[in-house]
């Protein structure tokens, strides 16, 4: 039986993401998916970037001639910077994300809880090279915590959960939940489902989900 849905792109969930970030916010993207929403940034509204190598204003991912090879994110992509944008020491950046100057940090995750716990930092496979970078600072520093990422496993699971089983990067820090499914809001009686993508009933979301989800509060 085929799908009567079709999953968001990870533009699409960045696009999305981008909706709710407000005019005038300092953001922090994570390694991974995240980083691709310095590609989406409306016109129409400021949102000012930051990476926790030490750079503020960061722009679009670098192209062809835009490309400087000394100007980096956090995840070694080139990147460009906008107009009054800086690139400072990686210890001015950390007082910033543990300083609470961050609006909104947005990150990966293999796993996030219903209660917001996150683990994005390494899972049980003993092969993988763990490597929590910032991940916990900004998990802690920032005001919100968005998470962005696929619904599903490439097995199929969902890495929404009951309880992580993958060592944690934080205890209740996750806000909202963005993935190629739905969009979720952690509240304190469970996750709220705020939309889903088109041709995807609330039941069809709950079972691929494999956790409670509310309609309303």
């Amino acid at each position: 039986m085929s799908k009567s849905y079709t999953p968001r792109t990870t533009a699409q969930i960045a696009q999305r993401i981008v909706q709710d970030i407000p005019d005038g916010a300092y953001v922090n993207l994570g390694i991974g998916q995240p980083m691709t929403i310095s590609n989406h940034l409306p016109p129409d509204k400021e949102i000012i970037l930051q990476s926790e190598n030490g750079v503020l204003g960061m722009g679009p991912i670098a192209t062809g001639d835009d490309i400087d090879p000394e100007l980096v994110n956090a995840g070694k992509q080139n990147i460009t910077l906008l107009k009054g944008g800086a690139i400072f020491h990686h210890g001015d950046s950390f007082a910033m994300i543990r300083g609470g100057h961050i609006d909104i940090c947005v990150l990966g995750a293999f796993q996030v809880s219903v209660s917001g716990d996150l683990a994005n930092w390494r899972t049980l496979d003993r092969d993988a090279i763990p490597a929590v970078g910032g991940a916990m600072d900004l998990a802690y520093g920032a005001k919100q915590v968005f998470v962005m990422m696929e619904h599903l496993t490439k097995s199929g699971q969902s890495k929404l959960v009951p309880k992580c089983t993958y060592p944690l990067t934080g205890v209740g820090v996750v806000n909202r939940i963005y993935t190629d499914l739905a969009t979720l809001q952690v509240t304190p009686q469970g996750l709220l489902v705020v939309d889903r993508v088109d041709g995807l009933s609330h039941a069809e979301l709950q079972t691929l989900s494999q956790v409670p989800l509310l309609e309303t509060l």
